[in-house]
C-alpha cells in the first residue's frame, strides 16, 4: 500500500522514531509530531525513568533499521540477576541464559531516543517538535497540533494517524468518543523511586557491572542497572500503602532507617542518598488494557499507547519495537489502512496481553522467589532440561528475551514447563535428588517441538 498523503505519526519517542525510520526507509513520506522539544537541542526531557533492558526482540528491530551498532556501542551487558540476600551474605549470580550468548543489555533511554531520531531524519522523515495533539476531526481527517510555548496551532490533514504517543496518549483520548476502546487501567498499588550509585573513586563501577542487581525483600525490592558512565540506576519498588510502604516513610530519617534495616549493603553505595530521596519523586505503575486499538482505517495505537505494562520483564520497549515491525509489514502488504490496522491488531493484541501477564508474574518472582529454595531447584532443573532437550524445553525467560517466539506462545509453553518442573522436583531438595529419566519422560510426553 502506498498512501496518497504523508504517513502521520503522533509521538517521536522510541516507538514513534523507530516506526518513522522503518516507513521512511521504504520510501514513504512520513511526518512525526512530538509535544516535547527536540532533545538534541534542549537536552533530553524524558524525565527520570527505569533503565531500559534491550533484548533480542528489540535488537532484531534495530537491525532492520540499521541501528544495532550505534546502540550497542552504548549498551552494558547483563548476564543475569545478582541477588543480594537480606543477611548481607555474598551476592549470587543467577544467569538469564545458558552462557554469554544469552544476555540482555542496559541502555540509556535518552541516548537511544536521540539515535532513533537521527536515523528517522536520515531516512527522510520530517519531525515536528513542540507539537501537542490537541484534537482530531476524524470526519474531515484533520488533526490539530498546538505549540504550548507560543500557543500557535497547526492543522494537519491525514489519511491515517499512527499513535505512538505513550501511556498518556492524546490520540487515544481523541479516539475515545468515536470507538468503544474498552479501556481499563489496573494500577499495581506499588510505586517506585530512583536513586543512583555513582562511579568508584578510581572511576570504575562500584559493584559487578555485568548484572542486574536485585535486593529481594518479599513484597518489595531494589534493583540496580549499570550505565556506561560507570553509574547504576537504583530503583526501589515498594507498596504505596501499608506497614512497609512509601506512606510509612514520611521523611528522610524514616527512609534512611528503612534502608539501614532492609538494604544495609546497598546504602554505603549511595553517597547521595539524602539528596536523591528528597528530590526524586515517587511514581506509579500499572497495566493498560484496550479491547480495540483502532478506529477503522483512520487511526491505530501501538506501544504504550495501546498496552502499557509494568517494567518487570524489561519488555515494554522490546514489545513496542515488535509492534513497529509488525505495523510496517502490514502497511506494506495490505491493500488499505483498515485492512492493515485490522491485521496488525489481530497479530499483536494477544501477544501484548501475554507479555503484560508475564511482566506482572515476573515482579512476584523478582521480589519474592529468587532466593527461595524451591525456586532455585526448579531453575537448576530448567537449565538441565534446556541442555538435554534443545528445541523442546526452552525456559520461558529465554523464549521472551532471547528469541522472537510470539509472547503468547511463550506464555502457554511456560505454563506447561512450570508444571513439569513442579512435578519433577516434588519431594526433592537438591538437583541430585531429581529423577532425570522421569523428567525427560515428562518433557517428551507434554512438550512438542518449538515452532519454527
Amino acid at each position: 500500500m502506498t498512501p496518497r498523503a504523508p504517513v502521520t505519526i503522533v509521538g517521536a519517542g522510541l516507538a514513534g522514531a523507530l516506526l518513522a525510520t522503518l516507513l521512511a526507509r521504504r520510501g514513504l513520506s512520513v511526518d512525526v509530531f512530538e509535544k516535547r522539544p527536540d532533545p538534541r537541542r534542549r537536552g533530553y526531557e524524558g524525565g527520570r525513568s527505569i533503565n531500559l533492558a534491550l533484548a533480542e526482540r528489540g535488537l532484531h528491530a534495530l537491525r532492520q533499521a540499521g541501528l544495532q551498532d550505534a546502540v550497542m556501542a552504548q549498551a552494558v551487558m547483563m548476564r543475569g540477576r545478582m541477588v543480594h540476600p537480606l543477611d548481607g551474605g555474598e551476592p549470587m549470580l543467577q544467569r538469564y541464559g545458558l552462557d554469554d550468548s544469552e544476555v540482555i543489555w542496559s541502555v540509556h533511554r535518552g541516548r537511544l531516543n536521540i539515535a532513533l531520531l537521527d536515523a528517522a531524519e536520515a531516512a527522510g522523515a520530517r519531525i515536528h517538535f513542540n507539537q501537542r495533539l490537541d484534537s482530531v476531526d476524524f470526519g474531515r481527517r484533520v488533526a490539530l497540533f498546538v505549540n504550548d510555548h507560543d500557543r500557535t496551532a497547526q492543522p494537519q490533514p491525514f489519511e491515517a494517524l499512527l499513535g505512538a504517543d505513550g501511556a498518556g496518549s492524546g490520540l487515544r483520548e481523541a479516539m475515545r468518543p468515536h470507538v468503544a476502546l474498552g479501556e481499563r487501567f489496573e494500577p499495581l498499588l506499588h510505586g517506585y523511586k530512583e536513586l543512583e550509585i555513582p562511579p568508584a573513586a578510581d572511576g570504575g563501577f562500584r559493584i559487578e557491572p555485568n548484572a542486574l542487581h536485585i535486593w529481594p525483600r518479599g513484597d518489595y525490592m531494589c534493583i540496580a542497572l549499570p550505565n556506561t558512565e560507570k553509574t547504576f540506576t537504583v530503583t526501589l519498588f515498594l507498596p504505596m500503602q501499608g506497614e512497609r510502604s512509601f506512606a510509612a516513610l514520611p521523611d528522610l530519617a524514616a527512609a534512611r532507617a528503612f534502608f539501614e534495616r532492609d538494604f544495609a549493603d546497598a546504602l554505603p553505595l549511595l553517597p547521595d542518598f539524602d539528596a536523591d530521596w528528597t528530590n526524586n519523586p515517587v511514581s506509579g505503575l500499572g497495566t493498560l488494557h484496550l479491547d480495540n486499538w483502532r478506529l477503522d482505517g483512520r487511526a491505530v495505537l501501538l506501544g504504550d499507547a495501546a498496552h502499557a505494562m509494568v517494567p518487570f520483564h524489561g519488555q515494554g520497549m522490546n514489545c513496542a519495537f515488535e509492534d513497529c515491525l509488525a505495523l510496517d509489514r502490514h502497511l506494506a502488504e495490505a491493500p488499505d489502512f483498515e485492512s492493515a490496522f485490522a491485521g496488525f491488531e489481530a497479530e499483536r493484541r494477544p501477544n501484548a496481553e501475554a507479555i503484560q501477564t508475564m511482566a506482572l508474574e515476573n515482579y512476584v518472582e523478582m521480589r519474592d522467589r529468587v532466593d527461595d529454595d524451591d525456586y532455585l531447584l526448579q531453575r537448576a532443573l530448567e537449565q538441565v532440561l534446556a541442555r538435554r532437550h534443545p528445541g523442546h524445553f526452552v525456559p520461558r525467560y529465554s523464549m521472551v528475551s532471547f528469541t522472537c517466539v510470539p509472547y503468547a506462545v511463550a506464555l502457554e509453553r511456560g505454563k506447561l514447563q512450570r508444571e513439569i518442573l513442579v512435578e519433577a522436583t516434588r519431594g526433592c531438595r537438591t538437583i541430585e535428588d531429581v529423577d532425570l529419566a522421569a523428567a525427560d519422560a515428562l518433557v517428551q510426553a507434554r512438550l512438542p517441538a518449538m515452532p519454527a
